[in-house]
């Protein structure tokens, strides 16, 4: 088998159609051309907290209509541009995405409601839910298979999540939100496998589900899985599960960090480190409440600092894994290969990480340096609001190719049990780094911005 004739070319790799999209929004958002960029800021959307139905459209139906349309309109024309080199089957891409797009929007809505807004229950998990009713009560329709572009979907979100995380942000903190993420991922990374292994679980899968445990959730679920060359239902089984525990995290660690007398920092560290989703450990330091508006801010950005952190080993943990899954366990699995090159090494590598730091390093080093700070925030901002689209594009098209049952049954339910065994290790493994880092008791705790 002749490997290298298999590969496609650049023009052809969704990988990289995921990065030329993603930084074609950066360079939008740059100029002030995206719709609903920089200037509109979090108001992109038109969509605000609400308790009442006749609250749900501040702006109007109007202006919501129109605002919508334009990202619509954005969106449709990068996935077509793609779909164009990549063979998409259009006739049946193009409704079937208007289709996922709505729900994604109601996604948006429901998701915004007082009571799940207090909650933190994510957009992501009723995307999530829609595709599951559809596939599991009906018959997932021709056009929603065309367009449910899963791994595509969320890879172009990858890369405009890279314009959001500030370099010079996480140094502010010091060394303190580094190392957690140091110590934190690579111990429960090792620790997670070894689990998932004493449970019979294959060894490419265990590698899928440690890195989703140990890093940051659904982002490194698809990374490792395209780093590893994973099966694309057991990353769309561990996604499912990530956004599972991520809703009972929100729900049980901030009374539990109450209940233990953890300070500020101490509890942002804490959630910030176990909780996979960065949504969701926004949502739990938001439920904190130390009576005191200043210590409320401490957790939320030591929460957030720590999260940045671990997001930013994302392209670490993608190159190892798939130096990893080339020299060694391709030939433990075939030992007639030959000896693999560096090459091969780069060809396994998911491009898409490239994109998430290339855009990461674009809005730190380039955009900052020649405007300022706030305007590079507000490109993160817009850019912010497009991968939230192509997450809930992402999630809704996981929905329709995941079986409930599976859920519980893949594996004969050894998978998810070693999943919550080891994020309840994880738990304990880093309460006790963030009491060292951040509880005052042994290093100072460090001033945040």
């Amino acid at each position: 088998m002749n490997e290298v004739k298999s590969r496609p070319a650049p023009w052809r790799s969704e990988d990289w159609w995921s990065c030329y999209i993603g930084w074609a929004i950066l360079l939008l958002a740059v100029f002030e051309l995206l719709p609903a960029g920089p200037k509109l800021g979090k108001g992109w959307t038109d969509i605000k907290e609400w308790k009442d139905i006749s609250e749900i459209l501040p702006a109007g139906a109007g202006a919501t209509a129109v605002a919508t349309l334009k990202v619509l309109g954005v969106i449709l024309a990068g996935s077509l541009l793609a779909g164009a080199f990549l063979k998409f089957d259009v006739k049946k891409f193009i409704p079937g995405f208007i289709v996922l797009f709505v729900l994604s929007f109601l996604a948006f809505v429901l998701s915004n409601q007082k009571l799940m807004n207090d909650w933190g229950i994510e957009y992501v998990l009723f995307a999530l839910i829609f595709g599951l009713i559809i596939s599991n009560v009906f018959r997932t329709p021709a056009i929603l298979k065309a367009a449910g572009l899963t791994e595509f979907y969320v890879k172009v979100g990858l890369v405009c999540l890279g314009a959001e995380i500030m370099f010079t942000s996480i140094l502010e903190g010091g060394t303190y939100g580094i190392l957690q993420a140091l110590l934190v991922a690579t111990t429960v990374w090792f620790l997670t496998y070894w689990i998932c292994r004493k449970f019979g679980v294959g060894e490419r899968f265990s590698a899928i589900i440690a890195s989703a445990n140990s890093i940051c959730g659904v982002s490194a679920t698809i990374a490792a899985g395209g780093a590893i060359q994973g099966k694309p239902k057991e990353i769309s089984y561990m996604v499912a599960w990530v956004l599972v525990c991520a809703v009972v995290l929100i729900v049980v660690m901030p009374p539990i960090a109450g209940a233990l007398g953890l300070s500020p920092e101490w509890a942002g560290a804490w959630m910030g480190g176990v909780i996979d989703n960065t949504g969701a450990v926004i949502a739990a330091g938001e439920s904190l409440n130390f009576g005191d508006e200043a210590k409320n801010k401490a957790a939320l950005d030591a929460a957030n600092l720590v999260k940045m952190a671990q997001n930013v080993l994302i392209g670490l943990a993608a190159f190892l894994i798939a130096l990893w899954g080339t020299i060694s366990l391709d030939r433990k699995e075939n030992p007639n290969l030959q000896k693999p090159s560096f090459m091969e090494v780069w060809y396994r590598f998911p491009k898409f990480v490239i994109g998430f730091v290339v855009a990461s390093i674009v809005v730190t080093y380039v955009v900052q340096g020649i405007w300022d700070e706030s305007f590079a925030k507000a490109v993160g901002t817009a850019c912010k609001g497009y991968r939230n689209w192509f997450f809930a594009l992402c999630f809704v098209s996981i929905g329709l190719e995941t079986n409930f049952k599976e859920l519980v049954s893949v594996g004969g339910g050894r998978p998810a049990i070693a999943y919550w065994i080891s994020q309840l290790a994880n738990a304990l493994w880093t309460l006790f780094v963030a009491w060292v880092l951040w509880s005052g008791d042994i290093f100072p705790v460090p001033a945040l911005k």
